[in-house]
């Protein structure tokens, strides 16, 4: 399972990020991509149902869910038991890494030095969020993967349409789109028309 989840993550190029504080607006927000052409989703289990709304979405197999913010073995296991086939946190915690593997998920261990992404791939983690983003954005990515190319880094902050590709370029394994993807006051707005659009214009410059 993990192999084929990291090809379709390769495929896809982002993933769609979500983090809100009402079910409701996660729900509409998650379609708005969708609709937008995203098909690689990760909701963050600070959002209230998060789980429930991994299950319902990880019935259809053009998807491929995440659960994000898991800082537990037991969020770990939950998520992969409602569908949930990778699993994306702020830090690294060995502990969950291994879970991760146990259950056949992918893990992706949040990162900030590059000594926590050796860290997190020497404990097991087959991919290394880049979190937050660091001064310089894709050149000190592309400085980070000089001397150790085998790492597959995916930022998750500070990516916009303006700079997805250039982070691509750098050497990231794929990006993630949170504010860029899913803005606040468009998500209290319920704006999905404009979500979509964003969804269309991210998918649009690092597919090209």
């Amino acid at each position: 399972m993990s192999e084929a989840v990291l090809n379709d993550l390769r495929e896809a190029r982002a993933i769609a990020i979500l983090r809100s504080n009402d079910h409701a607006t996660a729900r509409g927000a998650l379609a708005a991509a969708v609709r937008g052409g995203f098909r690689v989703l990760e909701v963050t289990l600070s959002t209230p149902g998060a789980v429930e709304i991994i299950g319902d979405l990880a019935r259809d197999d053009r998807l491929l869910l995440g659960a994000g913010t898991v800082l537990t073995v037991e969020q770990a296991r939950a998520a992969v038991g409602a569908g949930a086939r990778f699993l994306v946190s702020p830090v690294m915690d060995v502990d969950v890494i291994t879970e991760a593997s146990r259950l056949g998920c992918i893990m992706i261990p949040g990162c900030a030095t590059p000594t926590e992404l050796w860290n997190a791939h020497r404990a097991g983690a087959a991919l290394q969020k880049l979190f937050p983003a660091p001064a310089g954005g894709p050149t000190w990515l592309r400085s980070v993967l000089a001397p150790m190319p085998f790492l597959r880094v995916i930022p998750t902050n500070g990516v916009e349409v303006e700079n997805a590709t250039e982070w691509l370029a750098a050497g990231a394994f794929a990006v993630g789109c949170v504010r860029s993807l899913f803005p606040p006051d468009e998500l209290a707005a319920n704006a999905w028309d404009k979500i979509e659009a964003r969804a269309r214009a991210l998918l649009a410059a690092v597919l090209d």
